[in-house]
């Protein structure tokens, strides 16, 4: 049994459900959003291998190699950009109408952008047209994925009881490792059973053009749940005191009181640098010193796969003992990591590269598990799909946005002797996160019915 959207008594409908029912009913929207959020991030994350490995021979030929590779990350960036657009826009409607109609049209978008990105001309057909149509569905694919985090994460975050808000919320940042293992998989499995040319030539479009049929999966999955009991809860409570003034503006209650969003955009700023150095920069890093290409995606792959383990372990550790607390010890050990990690990446050795992929990711769930949960629990109601949204999409443009193209520019600094400058940027950023996570109140224990802004 499912409670409609548009049911005229949100709370009676609500109250028809037993605890055993809701129980279930929470299950179905948590697989939901992870599911949806995996089907998402394929489409987001792939297009991160592509920008490394396929974008700067295919859009980018007049340039020499570096500059090909950075001219394709600023592509990637595009995306980024997008992305608080998305939240803000999502996020309204969302506040407005409800989490459940925003999921399914930025889902629809998403699956659209991939599917037209599979089948954009090279350059050697149309120029630098195709490299400005790829900045534009890049830039559609950022607005759909910024509206689709928030809605997802507070579906399963206000399906669910005190106590368990961390592992619910979860599932949906364990999307982000699953969509980036599939991808890379397909991505992985064209480039090593076709010849580099037909590879280049129209492999790579094979994995985008999936994205239409991923579409329809997650679409069937996301119209069978039902709306945020907490959102129309207080729907219901709005009409009941027509008499009060209206509420403003998601966004103005937001940016009223804006110290909520400027610390959960810095404090998972990090994060999202740490996660986007392993799936674009470590790639190519690691086919510099002789590893095969394929060979790197497929153990960037499975490292992945295992990381939705350790992601929905750290959300459920958080529950007992705080976000702040699990995403500090996360960040110190990853920063702690960085100079051996790029050690076994120059090792040429497959095992090592796996195992290097495996220990980031796994510290990087530590960081990434709780997040979901610990920005979303900042804000109140009528407002938290506005301002959850906004403060990870910020998030992910200072932190995911800019650095790949700054990393290999920091690296090109050294003539690609020497990974430091990039080890010393990505060390100062977690310093800063770390600062605004100490800032942030624990959040783990707030009653989200009651709670405002």
């Amino acid at each position: 049994m499912s409670v409609s959207s548009t049911t005229t008594d949100p709370n009676a409908a609500l109250e028809q459900l037993s605890p055993k029912q809701q129980r279930k009913e929470s299950r179905r929207v948590i697989l939901s959003s992870y599911l949806g959020s995996s089907i998402e991030y394929y489409d987001f994350l792939l297009y991160a291998s592509a920008s490394a490995l396929v974008f700067p021979t295919v859009f980018f030929q007049n340039l020499d190699p570096l500059a090909g590779t950075i001219a394709s990350y600023g592509t990637f960036a595009a995306g980024y950009l997008a992305r608080p657009l998305g939240g803000v826009i999502f996020g309204h409607f969302g506040d407005k109408l409800g989490r459940k109609k925003m999921l399914v049209l930025s889902m629809f978008i998403m699956g659209i952008a991939s599917t037209l990105i599979g089948l954009v001309p090279g350059a050697a057909t149309i120029g630098s047209w195709g490299a400005v149509i790829l900045v534009l569905l890049r830039m559609l694919q950022g607005i759909a994925v910024g509206g689709e985090w928030g809605g997802a994460a507070l579906m399963a975050l206000e399906h669910s009881e005190k106590g368990r808000r961390g592992f619910a919320a979860s599932f949906t940042n364990a999307g982000a490792p699953t969509g980036a293992a599939l991808g890379t998989f397909v991505l992985g499995t064209f480039a090593a059973v076709l010849p580099a040319d037909a590879f280049m030539a129209w492999g790579w479009r094979v994995p985008f053009l999936l994205s239409f049929v991923l579409l329809i999966v997650g679409m069937v999955v996301r119209s069978k749940i039902s709306e945020s009991p907490i959102f129309l809860a207080a729907l219901a409570k709005e009409k009941q005191d027509q008499d009060k003034p209206k509420n403003k503006l998601p966004i103005l209650q937001v940016l009223r009181r804006p110290k909520a969003l400027i610390l959960t955009m810095l404090a998972g700023a990090s994060g999202f640098a740490l996660q986007v150095l392993l799936s674009t920069f470590s790639v190519s890093y690691a086919t510099e010193y002789g590893a095969e290409r394929s060979a790197v995606l497929y153990a960037f792959a499975i490292a992945s796969v295992a990381s939705v383990f350790f992601v929905v372990f750290f959300a459920h550790i958080s529950d007992k003992l705080g976000r702040r607390p699990v995403m500090l010890v996360g960040l110190v050990l990853f920063v702690a990591f960085l100079k051996p990690f790029f050690s076994m990446l120059e090792s040429n050795n497959w095992f090592l590269i796996f195992a290097a992929f495996t220990i980031a990711l796994a510290l990087h769930a530590v960081i990434f598990g709780p997040l979901a949960a610990f920005i979303s629990e900042q804000f109140g109601t009528g407002s938290r799909y506005t301002g959850a949204s906004l403060g990870y999409q910020l998030a992910t443009l200072i932190g995911a946005g800019f650095t790949p193209s700054i990393l290999a520019s920091l690296y090109a600094l050294t003539d690609g002797t020497s990974v430091t400058p990039v080890i010393m940027y990505l060390t100062g950023l977690a310093i800063v996160s770390a600062a605004a996570i100490l800032l942030t109140r624990e959040s783990k224990d707030l009653d989200l019915e009651s709670h405002e802004a």
